[in-house]
């Protein structure tokens, strides 16, 4: 086992050992007190029963066959969730089949930070994965089920449901996705078109037409970013079927990959199968395997605020320390948009998830001591699913090598040889950076600054010709304390102008990129925030930054006596607007970014 992960697994391990302990002793707790269906009164039954038919009523009352809790995040607006309309009654087929049954436990807001990306709303987005998991904890909280299934996919929904069925992790969890939809124009040719409106170069129309060709039909979006990031997650944490994550939408393996899903967490209620539970599934190791994989793909940089709120939630201390040691370990093995030129239809072409593990297996950077739905150990992670002829789903190992070389590759190539997550540390504080998408060359940058307090404003100034010099971009006041840590990913089109112009450009901000974040270089989740008198809030238009993605040093060339004596810049004016005001709360009881920016005390 490569060293380097034998020693972040074990040191997560030895400092989580009470909360660890704690987490389990209560889970244990709860199955003891209070087993699915049978502490429940008759009263409670019948309520709960109430609006099934008969066939599922009299199997629900006879309590000798599982239940299963469906929590869903349908709706039609999202493209990811939109195939999700059937799930519940096809999982409720299959579960009459071999004598159990099957509810609707509860949906949760599922919001779309495509929809929201520069908007209001986006300020209620990171905050929404709290909700998320509180509204999954609602849904179980009837304690009718034996088991639970979670129908959701894009990047605040799935850590928020995972979150929140771990406060019932004494249960068998599955994942169940819909799939990316296919491809659409080339993420590349998107990219060009939006840096050609920036510059007043292209239409709205024609930008509409660029940006409806990419995101065009039900499924995720293609490119590698927070939601297809969730998908590789769940699969190495072990809660979703091998290779289940990247088959579209009317694919007929979808379906019967649904239909595996439910027959597997149906065998999973019964103790005797052996299966663990959510519990004992989200373990130290699992994580550690997620965190591998999320580097080795180059993976959104959100998750270094879901997977340390995720690992919580389970009892377990993940730090930014533990993806940047990783990710110093983990070659690049992937090349997907915003970390190539392909998106993930290609990357599942290439081999998908039974090739990346295979290789990350064969050197010894993932731990085998874990549990799935598939059983013990990691051999089932390295099958692929197959289509019968009779409709059903057999796992197979046949993919022995990468069909697209230059999108998947093996780790005697890769394509870097560390991950794509690095931890800057400095005066300024701490923060993180995706390095994978960056060329050597645009990695290191040292550059007066230019403060801004909203995105708009770097618009502003770009278009009066402000930006046209080496700058370091500082938005501020973008914390989840300040204003719920919206994306920052309008801001790339005019930074990576700036870039292609030959300038020095970097952007450092307490606030969020997106997972597509991109070719510029990008401080984020900077903490302490600006709201907070960080060193970030001292900062003054002209201040020369240094921000060293090779060495992970993040500077301003000012003494710590001088920093410390400037006055602290004011928060702009709080705004009311999209529902913002009911998320104050929040606000004010959310953790800093490095403890995974939650408002939850799990």
């Amino acid at each position: 086992m490569n060293p380097v992960v034998e020693q972040v697994t074990a040191r997560i391990r030895e400092r989580s050992r009470q909360g660890r302990a704690d987490y389990l002793a209560a889970m244990a707790q709860t199955r003891e007190e209070n087993p699915p269906k049978k502490r429940l009164s008759c009263g409670n039954l019948a309520h709960g029963y109430a609006a099934c038919g008969e066939q599922d009523k009299q199997t629900i009352r006879l309590m000798n066959s599982a239940n299963l809790g469906i929590v869903t995040s349908y709706n039609d607006m999202l493209s990811a969730h939109q195939p999700l309309l059937d799930y519940p009654e096809q999982i409720k087929a299959v579960a009459r089949e071999v004598g159990s049954s099957a509810q609707v436990a509860g949906g949760v807001p599922a919001m779309c930070d495509g929809v929201t990306q520069g908007q209001p709303g986006m300020e209620l987005s990171l905050f929404s994965r709290d909700v998320v998991a509180m509204a999954t904890a609602v849904g179980l909280s009837h304690n009718l089920f034996d088991g639970v299934l979670c129908l959701g996919v894009c990047d605040k929904i799935v850590p928020g449901m995972i979150i929140g069925a771990l406060q019932f992790g004494h249960l068998p969890t599955v994942f169940v996705p819909a799939g990316p939809m296919p491809s659409g124009i080339p993420n590349k040719e998107k990219a060009a078109v939006r840096q050609r409106f920036a510059e007043g170069k292209a239409s709205r129309e024609e930008l509409l037409e660029a940006e409806s060709a990419s995101y065009h039909s039900p499924g995720t979006c293609t490119f590698y970013g927070t939601a297809n990031s969730n998908q590789v997650l769940m699969e190495m944490l072990g809660v979703q079927l091998p290779g289940s994550s990247f088959v579209n939408p009317e694919d007929p393996m979808r379906a019967a990959l649904t239909r595996e899903s439910v027959l597997k967490v149906i065998a999973a209620a019964d103790p005797a199968s052996g299966i663990r539970p959510l519990c004992e599934t989200v373990t130290e190791e699992s994580l550690v395997n997620a965190v591998v994989a999320l580097l080795a793909t180059g993976g959104s940089t959100n998750h270094t605020l879901h997977l340390v709120a995720i690992a919580a939630a389970a009892g377990i201390d993940l730090r930014w320390q533990d993806f940047d040691d990783l990710s110093r370990a983990v070659p690049l093995l992937a090349r997907v948009y915003p970390n190539g030129e392909a998106d993930i239809n290609a990357f599942q072409r290439a081999g998908g998830m039974a090739f990346l593990v295979r290789e990350l297996r064969s050197a010894g950077l993932l731990n085998e001591n874990v549990h799935s739905l598939m059983g013990e150990g990691l051999d089932s992670f390295e099958l692929a699913p197959q289509l019968t002829d009779d409709g059903r789903i057999a796992w197979q190992h046949n993919v022995l090598e990468s069909r697209l070389p230059e999108v998947l590759t093996g780790v005697a190539e890769p394509f870097d040889q560390e991950g794509g997550l690095r931890v800057l540390q400095g005066n300024l504080g701490e923060s993180v950076i995706k390095v994978s998408a960056v060329k050597p060359e645009h990695r290191v940058v040292s550059a007066p600054c230019r403060i801004f307090h909203a995105q708009d404003d770097i618009k502003t100034a770009f278009d009066a010709g402000e930006l046209d010099r080496d700058v370091i971009a500082v938005v501020r006041f973008q914390g989840p304390k300040a204003n719920g840590m919206p994306e920052l990913h309008k801001l790339t089109p005019y930074l990576g102008l700036l870039q292609d112009r030959g300038y020095q450009v970097a952007l450092v901000t307490d606030g969020r990129m997106s997972g597509a974040s991109g070719k510029v270089p990008a401080a984020i989740h900077l903490s302490p925030e600006a709201v907070d008198q960080g060193p970030i809030s001292r900062l003054r238009d002209g201040d020369l930054i240094t921000l060293d993605a090779e060495q992970g040093i993040l500077n301003v060339n000012l003494s710590d006596q001088e920093l410390a004596q400037r006055e602290p810049a004011t928060a702009p004016r709080d705004t009311q607007n999209l529902g913002r005001n009911l998320f104050a709360n929040f606000r004010q009881a959310v953790g800093g970014a490095s403890s995974g920016a939650s408002s939850l005390d799990p």
